[in-house]
């Protein structure tokens, strides 16, 4: 079913109840829109929202040039994580399959915005993450307790390493020297040594295991790839750790002890943290604490909380904005999306959404914020900026579930 509404104008609306909600929202909250407002995008260029459906075994395909659904993409089942490459037009799918013996990540052309191919790997993957050269995929399989190596020239697993127990997230250092692995059923930190596609050497190499992260999630590395950050979420705290740097560079020079990984600090914050949020110049950090209705911020610089504050029911997922000025938080339990200041330290204010909503996301530019309504099925799309204000612009349907949300942005090709 579909209800495209490119301006929020009630005529443009069909007569389903969905569609009829939505433009009721979108009477109520925006006016005077038009489509000068929008970017002028060049002849054939294309950007493209993708949604998976957990519990529709799909991936919805938005186009955010028109604000319309462009298709509906059957893949695995139970697709809980989207990475998009950051070389190739190719968005990749995990598919947890929690039936099946093992899991699979589907490729997914965005291009001709088809599947490409499907990876097997092992059992109930649960996130990926692609290295700066877009050749090397690694994905965490929670029911296995591994983390696979994908080449993604091949197309194929090539190597896979025990973690600890139930991994549930992985990152990878912007200088693709390390791969951080938060295990959430064991309450430990796994740390690889990555090395990319160009080098002989095993793909991975564990270095380090840290103990004492009571059910760990959501790693987060600084941009320099100094410190990485850890929720700990039955402990209500986050765990800090010191990166290993590269042997030779300018910072062992001056203090020798930077070659060994170690712990910084075990920070405590509110209740149940289950999301990290890292500002894009990696000054602060701010922490999604789920039961406490409530976000910590912390300074990466001092490793110290500096405040906590008030925020909305059940925050799920941050976002802040490019320029580091805003934080944008969904607050699953109370329907709604806060906008809060970071410069200013305030509340600016809060936008009624779907039902759940959960995973964020910008398009290119920033001028709209895409919200997943996981108990509604559809995906809230807020016009970033306008002379009233952030404003609900439209709702367009998604699947069952809708869990994770990216943007690909393609230029045309000349």
């Amino acid at each position: 079913m579909s209800c495209t509404i490119a301006c929020p104008t009630l005529s443009s609306v069909s007569s389903s109840p969905r569609c009829l909600r939505a433009g009721l929202l979108l009477t109520l909250a925006v006016a005077g829109c038009s489509r000068s407002s929008f970017p002028t995008y060049p002849e054939g260029y294309r950007e493209f929202a993708y949604i998976a459906n957990r519990t529709g075994n799909s991936v919805t395909v938005l186009d955010l040039v028109y604000l319309r659904p462009d298709r509906t993409l059957s893949v695995g089942a139970s697709p809980v994580a989207l990475a998009v490459n950051p070389r190739r037009d190719e968005v990749y799918v995990v598919n947890a399959q929690p039936a099946s013996a093992s899991g699979s990540i589907s490729v997914l052309d965005t291009r001709r915005n088809t599947i490409a191919a499907t990876i097997p790997v092992h059992r109930d993957p649960a996130s990926i993450s692609i290295d700066a050269s877009g050749q090397r995929a690694y994905v965490v399989n929670t029911g296995s307790n591994t983390v696979s190596v994908l080449d993604l020239d091949l197309r194929r697993e090539i190597a896979s390493y025990v973690t600890g127990e139930h991994p549930s997230a992985a990152q990878l250092s912007a200088d693709g020297r390390t791969l951080v692995v938060a295990n959430r059923g064991s309450g430990t930190v796994s740390l690889f040594s990555a090395n990319g596609a160009e080098h002989s050497a095993p793909p991975l190499v564990l270095r380090a295991t840290f103990p004492g992260c009571s059910e760990a999630t959501s790693p987060v590395i600084l941009p320099d790839s100094s410190k990485a950050f850890v929720a700990c979420s039955r402990a209500n705290q986050v765990l800090v750790l010191s990166l290993a740097a590269a042997p030779g560079s300018w910072a062992v020079r001056q203090d020798a002890t930077l070659l060994q990984d170690h712990v910084l600090a075990l920070l405590d914050v509110g209740k149940d943290p289950e999301q990290l949020t890292l500002k894009p110049d990696g000054g602060e950090i701010f922490v999604s604490n789920l039961t406490s209705d409530s976000v910590s911020e912390i300074s990466t610089q001092t490793n110290e909380v500096g405040s906590t504050f008030a925020i909305g029911d059940r925050p799920a997922h941050g976002l802040v904005s490019e320029d580091g000025s805003a934080l944008w938080i969904s607050n699953s339990g109370a329907d709604s999306l806060s906008l809060y200041s970071i410069s200013d330290g305030k509340l600016i204010s809060s936008l009624r959404l779907g039902s759940g909503p959960d995973a964020l996301a910008f398009s290119s530019g920033e001028h709209l914020l895409l919200a997943a309504d996981t108990r509604s099925g559809d995906i809230a799309i807020i016009r970033t900026t306008s002379k009233l204000g952030p404003a609900l612009l439209t709702m367009l349907p998604a699947g069952g579930t809708p869990s994770a949300i990216v943007v690909k942005a393609m230029p045309a090709k000349p």
